[in-house]
């Protein structure tokens, strides 16, 4: 009963700090976009998917692997945690020396072919000192979120974005030139500030907090690199096909017949503004997933079935019902809710279009957690490949014919083969038992209902809902009708998580 009230309390304030961090995120694009315009964030976009890249492989995925092997540990009677963590930041120190130096030496080569911009050596460089700093910083946050003290990650996420944010807002302000090379050189600054800060925070804590174990860890440093190699290839394989993906799309957006600035501008409309407004709801599920993969690797270590059964049953119910009512909210409400958040018209047709696929993206959250949770490494690699050669393909062959549709193809293609397989995988590995009318089906016919019955009372009352008092009022309205009427589904006898 401690441990459950324990999951539930940490889903809800990680719940609460994501929306804040998330909200704010959002502000600050579209600060960006106002004062650099769209195509910055374009260039930004870019950035950061070419740092998400490097900066996996100069960790490892330390996170996840971090996360998942201390859970390990932590599930066995005799063993030790600090040694982990001590063989994933010299795993993460050998790394990230070896990739920053390979960027260094390689800055003008990497700057011509990734940006087609031989200015961009500069930033490139800087990222490269900042390698190791981010590693580290990964390496804690696992250690603390395997040990169940997500606040502590937490806290250190909000310190690391407050000083990003403040580098970021203070140096666009100052900058005068808004050349490629100046907006990543704004972007690099603020992540090493960021990453700084929380490395500092975290290692503090650590040394105020961390336990001493006298135990040898069970197992060694050698057998902890065969366990983080898969899931750092993994990890670098997604990010690798993701920043390919990314990449791809304003150079095919210029084969349609666009220019370099409104294919940079589409481009980071769809980053800035949709794919963030899709993925905001759920912060719940993004909230919950490091959890599941700490709590499942328990379960697995200790080989309680019956444990992870009963968290997929819980945990699927809960992210159809959540995730169809918000796809109904964004395919009713797409094109005002573009419009509000400054992204035009393009936000907000994308917006109402993508909408509809919503529930398989929300689903890959937990479905990914619980399997990464039970060392099913492999089955995700392989899944996140076809997954993306799928994405790819569509973009190249679609996008350069029919424009910005063949991304929407793109999206609903790639998460309804990649997810449903995901589903596949848990159904035969796992056996939920689940009854597909009240999983699915009334979700679906209850969204339907509740929309309808809050339309006829907007209407009755005349409101504007293009403003954002009535659309909020509309949103809230409909989601206690929907609430009350899902309560059908007996959703008061669904727990976050089983105990132990």
């Amino acid at each position: 009963m401690l441990i459950k009230n324990k999951i539930i309390r940490d889903t809800v304030f990680l719940t609460l700090i994501q929306l804040l961090l998330d909200s704010s995120a959002l502000l600050l694009n579209i600060f960006i976009t106002h004062r650099l315009g769209a195509s910055a964030i374009g260039i930004l976009s870019l950035t950061s998917s070419f740092m998400v890249l490097i900066g996996m492989i100069s960790n490892g995925n330390a996170f996840l692997c971090i996360s998942r092997l201390v859970s390990e540990e932590h599930g066995k009677s005799n063993g030790n945690p600090n040694k982990i963590l001590l063989y994933g930041i010299l795993m993460c120190a050998f790394l990230s020396v070896i990739c920053g130096t390979f960027i260094f030496s390689f800055s003008e080569r990497i700057s011509m072919s990734f940006f087609r911009n031989n200015a961009m050596q500069k930033p490139i460089k800087l990222l490269a000192a900042a390698l190791p700093i981010g590693a580290f910083s990964a390496c804690f946050k696992g250690f603390f979120n395997a040990g169940r003290t997500v606040k502590i990650t937490a806290f250190a996420d909000i310190i690391e974005f407050i000083v990003k944010a403040a580098v970021i807002c203070i140096s666009t302000l100052a900058v005068k030139n808004t050349a490629d090379a100046s907006v990543c050189n704004i972007m690099v600054s603020g992540i090493i500030a960021g990453n700084l800060t929380s490395l500092i925070t975290l290692f503090i804590i650590f040394l105020k907090t961390h336990k001493v174990y006298k135990t040898s860890p069970s197992i060694s440093m050698k057998k902890y690199i065969s366990l983080a190699v898969p899931i750092m290839a993994g990890g670098c394989l997604t990010s690798f096909l993701s920043s390919t993906n990314d990449a791809l799309i304003p150079i095919t957006l210029r084969q349609f017949g666009n220019s370099v600035n409104e294919s940079l501008s589409q481009f980071g409309v769809f980053e800035a503004i949709v794919i963030p407004t899709l993925f905001f709801p759920s912060v719940i599920m993004c909230s919950l997933s490091g959890i599941v993969v700490s709590e499942t690797a328990r379960a697995s270590a200790n080989k309680h079935n019956h444990r992870i059964k009963s968290i997929a049953e819980k945990l699927i119910k809960k992210t159809l019902i959540f995730s169809i009512l918000t796809a109904f909210v964004l395919m009713r409400f797409g094109n005002e809710i573009g419009t509000l958040l400054d992204g035009g018209q393009l936000a907000g047709k994308m917006i109402s279009i993508i909408a509809p696929v919503v529930p398989f993206i929300y689903l890959e959250i937990i479905l990914e957690a619980m399997i990464k949770g039970m060392g099913m490494q492999a089955f995700s690699s392989l899944n996140y490949l076809a997954e993306y050669i799928i994405r790819i393909s569509i973009v190249l062959i679609f996008v350069p014919v029919i424009g910005f549709y063949g991304i929407v193809i793109s999206y609903y293609a790639s998460n309804i083969i990649g997810n449903t397989s995901r589903l596949i995988k848990i159904f035969r590995e796992v056996k939920p038992r689940l009854k597909f009318g009240r999983t699915l089906m009334f979700p679906l016919i209850y969204a339907f209902l509740t929309m309808e019955g809050t339309e006829l009372i907007f209407r009755l009352l005349r409101a504007d809902c293009s403003q954002i008092l009535p659309l909020s009022a509309y949103i809230i309205v409909w989601g206690v009708f929907y609430l009350l009427m899902t309560s059908g589904l007996k959703l008061s006898e669904f727990k976050v998580l089983p105990t132990a």
